[in-house]
């Protein structure tokens, strides 16, 4: 029996409110990768918008590197997640988690706000982090503490990566 495909902005909402279901629900839909490649843009424009003026790295670096981040962060988390911590999950699986977790950054428009920008974007980061541990838990089925440390470890990896892929190519420093 299949259930009702929920439109993008209710699992957008979902994803935001951190809804187990709904991780699950796009876990499972082959054919939410497409939606999640949009919460990840959508984001990553909204993120854009948020930082004008805060000598980001520019509009279109921001939008490729965001989903290029969202590409290699779930293989990377994919790898470290079923050969570090027993998880089960293809590719897709966390692809399509993992960019339905970016829900919340939509809401780091809101930084462009004087004042009370800097708080706005503190607190989507936190918001982030945490639906980016859910959709990890929910796509690997693992507990909470296997998926915390699947992100730090992961999360070491692409600093690895990055500071490799820098110092190969002669980018300078990607982290700031």
């Amino acid at each position: 029996m299949s259930l009702p495909q929920r439109s993008i902005i209710d699992r957008m909402r979902g994803a935001a409110m951190l809804d187990v279901a709904t991780y699950e629900e796009v876990e499972h839909d082959r054919g939410a990768t497409g939606q999640a490649f949009v919460v990840v843009v959508l984001a990553a424009i909204c993120a854009g918008i948020g930082g004008l003026g805060d000598g980001s790295s520019g509009f279109l670096g921001g939008l490729l590197g965001a989903i290029l981040g969202w590409l290699s962060w779930s293989a990377v988390t994919m790898f470290v997640g079923t050969r570090l911590f027993g998880g089960t999950a293809d590719w897709g699986e966390l692809l399509r988690t993992l960019g339905f977790a970016q829900a919340p950054g939509v809401l780091a428009i809101l930084g462009i706000i004087p004042v009370l920008g800097g708080l706005v974007k503190l607190v989507v980061w936190v918001w982030l982090l945490v639906a980016g541990v859910v959709a990890i838990r929910q796509a690997l089925d693992i507990d909470t503490g296997k998926a915390i440390l699947t992100a730090i470890v992961g999360w070491l990896a692409m600093v690895v990566i990055g500071f490799i892929f820098a110092m190969i190519f002669g980018i300078g420093s990607m982290f700031g």
